[in-house]
Formats: C-alpha cells, sequence, structure tokens
C-alpha cells in the first residue's frame, strides 16, 4: 500500500511533472521538421506529461496547498 505524500513532497514532484510537462511541449516544435509521425507521437507523450501534472495538482487541491501560476 502507498502512503500518501507528504504536502511538501507532493509540491516538488508536482514542479518536476510541470518541468517535465513544459518541456515535451517544446519538443513538439523540434519534432516539426520530421514529420507527422514525429509530431503526433510528441503531442502524445505532452499530453500524458500535462496529465501527470493535472494528476499532482488535483492532489494538492485536495490537500488545500494552494498554486500560484
Amino acid at each position: 500500500m502507498k502512503s500518501p505524500l507528504a504536502p511538501a513532497d507532493l509540491f516538488a514532484t508536482f514542479k518536476c511533472a510541470e518541468a517535465e510537462a513544459a518541456h515535451k511541449f517544446g519538443l513538439i516544435k523540434a519534432a516539426a521538421a520530421k514529420g507527422p509521425k514525429a509530431i503526433q507521437m510528441a503531442i502524445d507523450t505532452a499530453d500524458k506529461a500535462a496529465k501527470r501534472r493535472d494528476a499532482y495538482a488535483k492532489k494538492l487541491a485536495a490537500q488545500r496547498v494552494g498554486l500560484k501560476d
């Protein structure tokens, strides 16, 4: 059974996921020159990273930890 993450650990994990999502969205531009398959793969990867980021944001919100944009 997994133990729930402490708010500080969860926030750090969220920040990593947020940075990863931003990086993955940046890869879409780099993939543009490689063709439509590369673009689609980059988009799919970026979507997965964004979903992870959003899941951590939701967990933080459940613990009433505010996120500043």
